[in-house]
């Protein structure tokens, strides 16, 4: 594999299940609040259905089954995702280091709202590293696995997309990258792989490496 220090000029991470530990805790948040609304969902189903995916993406989900929900679902699981992460949220082992010991550019672009990206990124102390270059998917007409978050952050950030490494947890961030023509590395190191053969999964959707340590971050890179 080509030296992806010498040969990015970008490094775009997603936040959720990348820089932090909050797949679970989402997952469960989103199947207590569907519950309230008499829709059944485990947590593991959300985790099939939504990962990596936006709100507006889970809402047009039901929609298209002929479940639709209040207008009161969102704000209500947005309420509760802030509470749960503020009280809960944990960062990746070793992303701050990683974060730290990067020479060249790099930012976020995820499919949380801005309000999500920046309450994760300051509870779990990571916010510094970033100093507000935070790209969501409210800032594009389509989300992830469209391109058009990672294009949009690459634009913003004055970089080539062929010279842009995307890191990702999900089938729909590595599909996303993939689409915008930029390297991807899959990330599966977070909670919610546990029993789950994440190499396969992200390999199978096109990532060019998998890892499973933000100490291993440029091992055989």
């Amino acid at each position: 594999m080509n030296d992806s220090r010498a040969t990015s000029d970008l490094i775009i991470f997603d936040c959720d299940g990348v820089l932090v530990d909050s797949e679970v805790l989402s997952c469960q948040c989103l199947s207590d609040v569907l519950a309230g609304f008499g829709i059944a969902l485990s947590p593991d189903q959300a985790l099939e259905l939504f990962l990596g995916r936006s709100t507006k993406a889970i809402e047009q989900h039901y929609r298209d089954l002929g479940q639709g929900v209040p207008e009161i679902f969102l704000p209500r699981l947005k309420s509760r995702v802030l509470e749960t992460f503020a009280a809960s949220l944990e960062p990746i082992p070793g992303v701050a280091a990683v974060l730290s010991d990067l020479k060249g550019p790099f930012c976020v672009a995820s499919s949380s709202d801005l309000d999500r990206i920046s309450l994760s990124l300051d509870v779990t102390g990571l916010a510094p590293h970033f100093q507000g270059r935070l790209y969501s998917a409210q800032m594009v007409r389509h989300g992830k696995p469209a391109p058009d978050l990672f294009l949009h952050a690459a634009e913003q950030m004055q970089a080539d997309p062929s010279r842009t490494l995307v890191i990702e947890d999900s089938v729909s961030g590595v599909q996303a990258a993939k689409a915008a023509g930029m390297t991807v590395w899959g990330f599966v190191g977070g909670s919610h792989y546990r029993g789950r053969d994440g190499h396969a999964i992200l390999s199978g959707a096109g990532a060019d490496r998998i890892f499973a340590r933000m100490s291993d971050f440029w091992k055989d890179a």
